[in-house]
C-alpha cells in the first residue's frame, strides 16, 4: 500500500462518526449498485465476494484481504476506492464511481467491525406491533407520514369510494341502483357492507382471476412460429376463476397448481390446477429437437416459480451463478430438478364441477342398469381358463396348417361401395381402385368407408397411400409437406353401420414409420397419435393389420380417424383399401400370443401369459356378446360431460436425472444434481414436487407471504411496498414501509391465507380510502407518493377498458366460464394473423359481448385492442403490467368496432328512457362516471349535442352511416347520430377508464 495513502486513512479514522453506517440500510445497496457485477456470489473478479462476510474477509490472490474489520488501512476495498492510480481505482473508470459521502459510510462501517447482516427478504417473518391504535395499516402509514410532518389526505367522497371498490374488485362500474343504495345507507357499516357485497360477487373471481392468469402466462395458443390453438386451455381459466371466488386459501391454491397431481387421490379439479405449468410455450415446428424445447419448458417453470412465489430473478442463474443474489447455478438446477420429471399429458376431466354433479344426480340410477351387464361380462371372462384347452387345440391346428402352406399373404384392392367424410370432403374414384380427396384441405377429418362383401373371409386388411400430382408436394397427404397422420383405425361388420360391431385388429406393420408416429399407434385409441411417413412422401406406402376373427356374411365398414391437432390438414389425400384372405401365422394371432402357445402349458409364467388372456377376451364369442351388450347399454346412457385438459403428471418410469447445464445448453450436461432449494432459505423436507409445493407456502419460507401481499398491495395502490415486484434480491428496491410489509405478511398467514379477508383488511383502511387529489406542496417532498399520503389514480387494464364500455352501454353479457370467444377484430388483422392453421370467426349473439378475459388469446397475434392497452404477450410470467399513455389508445376507444357499438348502445339506452336532453345526458354520465354530473358538464354536453344535431342535419348521409345494430329504433337518423356522437365522447372521458 502507498505509505501516503495509508497515513491519510489512519488520520481519517478518528473523524468518523460512531454508528453512522448500517449494513442493510447503507452498505448492501452500495455494494449492489457499484460492486456486485464483478464481486457477486460467483467471485468472478479476484476472488472477492461482497455478498457474505466470509467472502469479503478472506485472503485474496494478492495476499491482501478485501475487508479487515476495524482496520480501514488494511482493507483492500477502501484502498482501491481511494487510490490515485486510475488502473487500480475501483469501480473501474467506465463504471459509476462512489460519492465521497458513500465512501465515508463504507469507512465508518469497516471501522465499527464490518458486520454483515442477512438480506432483509430472507429473514424469518415477525409481526411487529402497530405503532398506534386503530387500523394497523393506518398506524404504520401515518407513523411514517408523521416523521416527515406530512398530513394524510381526507377520505374520498362516497361516489368515488364505491366506484373505486367496484373497479378494484370487479372491474365493472356500479349500477345506478347500487350507487343510490350505498349513498342512502347512513349506517356505520355501510362501506364495509358494500365491500362485502363486492367480494361475494362472482365477477370478483373474474377480476382477480385475470391478475393471476397474467402470472400463469395464460394463452389459448402454443406460441412459437406455428402458434397452434389450444382449444381446451379455458378449462384452467375456469378453475382459476372458481378458486378465487371460493377463496381457496392461497397455500392450497399454490400446492394444487404446483403439484395437484401428487396429492393423495387428487380430484379432477386438483389435476386441472396443474395446468398452471402447462401454459408454457410448445414448439410444433418440423425438424426441432423436442428435448431442447422440453428443457426450455422446465426452465420456464423454474423461473416462473422464482418470480411468482419467491420474487427472485432466478433465471439469471441459468447459465452462471447469479451476479448479485445468492443463487448459484447449481441451486438453479436443483430447483429445475423438482420439475424435470413432470410430463406434459392430456387427461379427461369434467367440463365443470357443476356439470359433473348434475350428470351424476341425473344419471346415477341409469348407471345402475349396467351393473348386471358388467357381472355377465365378468362371468364370461372368468370362464376363459376352462375354455383354454379346447380353444388352444383349434388355434394350434390352424397354426400348423398355416405353417404347412407357408403362404405369404397377397393383397388385392377391395371394392368401395361408399365413402363419406365428416367434413363433407368429396372423393374421386380412380381406375386403380384408389380414392382421391378433392377440394380445400380441412384441419381434421374422419373417413367412413363401406366395403363390398368379399367372397372369402378376410384375414388381413391394408391401406396403401399413393402420391398424386394434385396434392401438396404430390402427397399422399393433404398437408403442405405431403404428409398425414392416420390416427385410429376401426374395422366393423354388421347389417348396417348403426348396428355394426368392431372386429379386433392386431399386428400392425408399415412399409415406413416416421419417428414418433408408428403403425402401432393406429390401435391405441388416442387421436393425438398415429402413423405418419415423413421421409417417405411422394411415393406409395402401405400399412397392414391382421384381422382376429375373419368376418363373413355381413357388410364391412372401415373408419379412418384423422383428428391430430398439433398439425392441421394432416389427412389422407389419395389411398386405396386392399384385403387378403390368405391364412398366415400373423393372421391367426399376434406374435406374442403365438410365442406363448409354443410353450408347454405347465411352463407358462402367470405374468407372461397375460397377453394370451387379453387376446382370448377379444376373440371369445361369449365375451364378445357380453361386452357388446354392456357397451350397447352404456352407449344409450347420456354421455358424461368430459373434455381433454392439458395438465402435468409425474413420470412413473424412466425417471430423468438432472444436471447442471453448462451455459444453459441442454447438449452440455455437467454435474448431476438432486432437487433442492436455495441455501439462503430454510431447507425443504424431501425432494418431490409436492414437498417443494408445500415448502413454498410453509411457515419456514419467508418469501412467499412477502411477495404475495406485495403483489396484492400493488394492484390496489399502483406500486408495491417493494416497487420491484419481481425482484426481492439485493438489486431490488427496499420496502418503503418495511414494518408494514412484515405485519401484513404475518397477518396474511394468520388469516389462513385468505385473499378475500386480506383484501377486506386493506380496503377498510383509511389509507386505501384517501382521495387521490394531488397536493402541490408534495411535488418536492414525495412526488411518487411513496409515503402514501394519498391514493393513486390508476388507468385500468385493456380488458377492463372494454368491459367498462360494454357494461355502461348495457351490452355486457354476464355469462361466466367456458370456451374463449371471438369479439370483432379488424378484418385485415384477422386475415393476416389467423391464416392457415386457425381462423378468427367473430362470435355471434351474447358471446360477442363477453368480458375481455374470455377473448381468445393468440400469443403471436393478440387482439390489437388488448395490446394497445399494454396487455402482456403471455410468453413469460407477468406480475405487474406496464402502463403507457399513447394517442393510439384514444384512437382505439374512439373508432374500434366494439367501442362504436358501445356508443350506439349507450345512446339507445338513454333515448329509451323518458326525459329531456338534460336528464338523459345526466343519466349517461351516471352510467359511466358513477357520480352526478356537474352543471358545467351538462352544459358542455348540451352544446356538443346541439352541434352534432346541426352537423348531421346538414349531412344526412353521414348520419345514416353512423347508425348500426344497436342504434335506437323509431328515432330519426340525424337525432340518433347526434346522440351516438355525444355518447362516444362520454365513453372516452379519462375519468371513465381511470380508477380514481
Amino acid at each position: 500500500m502507498d505509505l501516503r495513502l495509508a497515513s491519510s486513512l489512519v488520520c481519517l479514522i478518528s473523524a468518523l462518526p460512531a454508528g453512522a453506517a448500517d449494513y442493510t440500510r447503507d452498505i448492501q445497496p452500495l455494494f449492489a449498485e457499484h460492486c456486485l457485477e464483478c464481486h457477486g456470489p460467483d467471485g468472478s473478479k479476484g476472488g472477492l465476494v461482497l455478498t457474505t462476510q466470509q467472502g469479503a474477509m478472506k485472503e485474496l490472490k494478492s495476499g491482501t484481504k478485501g475487508i479487515v474489520p476495524g482496520d480501514i488501512a488494511s482493507s483492500a476495498v477502501i484502498e482501491r476506492l481511494l487510490t490515485n492510480d486510475p488502473d487500480d481505482r475501483m469501480p473501474p473508470k467506465d463504471k459509476k464511481p462512489l460519492k465521497p459521502a458513500e465512501i465515508e459510510l463504507l469507512k465508518a462501517w469497516v471501522k465499527e467491525g464490518a458486520k454483515f447482516d442477512q438480506h432483509w427478504a430472507y429473514k424469518p417473518i415477525t409481526q411487529p406491533k402497530p405503532p398506534a391504535a386503530g387500523h394497523p395499516i393506518d398506524a404504520f402509514v401515518r407513523s411514517k407520514l408523521a416523521e416527515k410532518k406530512i398530513a394524510p389526505s381526507p377520505e374520498a367522497d362516497r361516489y368515488t369510494l364505491i366506484k373505486r371498490v367496484h373497479y378494484d374488485l370487479l372491474g365493472l362500474p356500479p349500477t345506478p341502483e347500487e350507487v343510490d343504495s350505498f349513498i342512502a345507507d347512513q349506517s356505520p357499516r355501510a362501506y364495509e357492507a358494500m365491500v362485502d357485497r363486492a367480494l361475494s360477487s362472482p365477477h370478483y373471481g373474474e377480476r382477480w382471476g385475470r391478475h393471476w392468469l397474467d402470472a400463469a402466462r395464460y394463452a389459448d395458443s402454443d406460441g412459437y412460429e406455428k402458434d397452434r390453438a389450444r382449444l381446451d386451455a379455458w378449462r384452467y381459466r375456469d378453475w382459476v376463476i372458481r378458486a378465487v371466488n371460493e377463496d381457496l386459501p392461497f397455500d392450497q391454491f399454490t400446492i394444487q397448481q404446483v403439484a395437484g397431481d401428487l396429492l393423495p387421490d387428487p380430484t379432477p379439479e386438483q389435476i386441472v390446477a396443474t395446468a398452471f405449468h402447462r401454459q408454457t410455450l410448445t414448439n410444433t415446428e418440423g425438424g426441432t429437437d423436442q428435448e431442447q424445447f422440453r428443457i426450455e419448458a422446465v426452465m420456464d417453470r423454474t423461473e416462473t416459480t422464482g418470480t411468482v412465489w419467491l420474487g427472485l430473478t432466478v433465471g439469471c442463474a441459468r447459465c452462471h451463478t447469479h451476479k448479485y443474489d445468492q443463487i448459484t447455478q447449481k441451486e438453479y438446477y436443483q430447483l429445475f430438478a423438482f420439475y424435470n420429471n413432470g410430463d406434459e399429458v392430456t387427461r379427461q376431466v369434467p367440463t365443470s364441477p357443476e356439470a359433473w354433479n348434475t350428470y351424476e344426480k341425473t344419471n346415477g340410477d341409469a348407471a345402475k342398469k349396467l351393473v348386471p351387464l358388467q357381472k355377465q361380462l365378468d362371468a364370461a371372462k372368468a370362464q376363459l381358463p376352462a375354455k383354454l384347452p379346447e380353444w388352444e387345440k383349434v388355434v394350434q391346428a390352424r397354426l400348423a396348417e398355416a405353417r404347412k402352406q407357408a403362404t405369404k399373404a397377397t393383397f388385392a384392392p377391395l371394392e368401395i361401395a361408399s365413402i363419406a367424410a365428416k367434413s363433407k370432403t368429396k372423393f374421386k374414384a380412380l381406375p386403380d381402385g384408389s380414392q382421391l380427396a378433392i377440394g380445400k384441405p380441412v384441419a381434421t377429418d374422419t373417413y367412413t368407408i363401406e366395403l363390398t362383401s368379399s367372397s372369402k373371409p378376410l384375414t388381413a386388411i391394408q391401406i396403401e397411400v399413393l402420391p398424386d400430382d394434385s396434392l401438396p408436394s404430390k402427397g399422399p397427404g393433404r398437408s403442405k409437406n405431403g404428409n398425414f397422420v392416420l390416427g385410429t383405425i376401426t374395422l366393423l361388420h354388421g347389417k348396417s353401420l348403426s348396428e355394426a360391431r368392431e372386429v379386433p385388429l392386431h399386428t400392425p406393420k408399415a412399409s415406413i414409420e416416421q419417428k414418433g408416429f408408428t403403425a402401432a399407434m393406429t390401435l391405441d385409441a388416442d387421436p393425438q397419435t398415429g402413423w405418419a411417413i415423413k421421409g417417405g412422401t411422394g411415393k406409395a406406402q402401405q400399412i397392414t393389420w391382421q384381422i382376429a376373427t375373419p368376418p363373413a356374411g355381413e357388410k364391412l365398414f372401415l373408419r379412418i380417424e384423422q383428428e391430430y391437432l398439433k398439425s392441421t390438414e394432416h389427412t389422407l389425400g389419395r389411398f386405396r383399401v386392399l384385403g387378403s384372405s390368405d391364412v398366415t401365422e400373423d393372421s391367426i394371432a399376434p406374435a406374442e400370443v403365438v410365442k406363448i402357445l409354443s410353450e408347454e402349458p405347465k411352463r407358462r409364467n402367470p405374468v407372461v401369459i397375460l397377453p394370451l388372456w387379453a387376446w382370448m377376451e377379444k376373440v371369445d364369442a361369449d365375451v364378445i356378446a357380453a361386452a357388446r351388450a354392456f357397451e350397447t347399454a352404456k352407449a344409450r346412457l347420456p354421455k358424461p360431460p368430459l373434455m381433454d385438459a392439458r395438465v402435468i403428471a409425474q413420470r412413473t418410469s424412466g425417471v430423468r436425472k438432472s444436471h447442471v447445464l453448462y451455459r444453459g445448453d441442454f447438449l452440455q450436461p455437467a454435474d448431476e444434481v438432486q432437487p433442492g432449494v436455495l441455501a439462503v432459505l430454510p431447507k425443504v423436507k424431501d425432494t418431490s414436487r409436492l414437498d417443494f409445493a408445500r415448502w413454498l407456502v410453509s411457515a419456514e419460507n419467508p418469501l412467499t407471504p412477502r411477495v404475495t401481499v406485495n403483489h396484492i398491495w400493488a394492484k390496489l395502490f399502483g406500486e408495491g411496498i417493494v416497487s420491484t415486484t419481481t425482484d426481492f434480491g439485493v438489486r431490488g428496491a427496499k420496502p418503503t414501509h418495511p414494518e408494514l410489509l412484515e405485519w401484513l405478511s404475518a397477518e396474511f398467514i394468520k388469516q389462513d391465507w385468505s385473499r378475500k379477508a386480506f383484501l377486506r383488511l386493506i380496503l377498510t383502511s383509511a389509507t386505501y380510502k384517501q382521495e387521490s387529489k394531488h397536493r402541490a406542496e408534495m411535488l418536492e417532498i414525495d412526488p411518487k407518493n411513496e409515503l402514501l399520503w394519498r391514493q393513486n389514480r390508476l388507468r385500468v387494464e385493456g380488458e377492463i377498458v372494454r368491459d367498462l364500455c360494454l357494461a355502461a352501454s348495457g351490452l355486457l353479457a354476464p355469462t361466466m366460464g367456458g370456451p374463449s370467444v371471438f369479439p370483432p377484430m379488424p378484418a385485415d388483422v384477422a386475415a393476416l394473423s389467423y391464416a392457415g392453421n386457425f381462423s378468427w370467426k367473430t362470435s355471434a349473439g351474447p358471446d360477442r359481448y363477453r368480458r375481455g378475459l374470455y377473448t381468445f388469446f393468440k400469443r403471436t397475434a393478440p387482439h390489437p385492442d388488448l395490446t394497445t392497452f399494454d396487455c402482456p404477450d403471455a410468453n413469460i410470467t407477468n406480475v405487474k403490467r406496464t402502463v403507457s399513455n399513447t394517442p393510439l389508445q384514444a384512437l382505439t376507444t374512439l373508432n374500434a368496432e366494439a367501442y362504436a357499438e358501445a356508443s350506439q348502445a349507450l345512446a339507445e339506452r338513454v333515448l329509451r328512457a323518458p326525459g329531456d336532453d338534460t336528464s338523459r345526458l345526466a343519466q349517461a354520465l351516471r352510467f359511466c362516471l358513477t357520480r352526478p354530473a356537474t352543471p358545467k358538464e351538462i352544459q358542455v354536453l348540451r352544446d356538443l349535442l346541439a352541434e352534432s344535431r346541426a352537423y348531421y342535419q346538414a349531412h344526412a348521409d353521414e348520419a345514416k352511416l353512423t347508425l348500426g345494430t344497436h342504434a335506437a329504433s323509431g328515432v330519426k337518423p340525424e337525432e340518433n347520430a347526434a346522440w351516438i356522437a355525444t355518447a362516444r365522447i362520454i365513453l372516452n372521458m379519462d375519468e371513465f377508464i381511470t380508477r380514481e
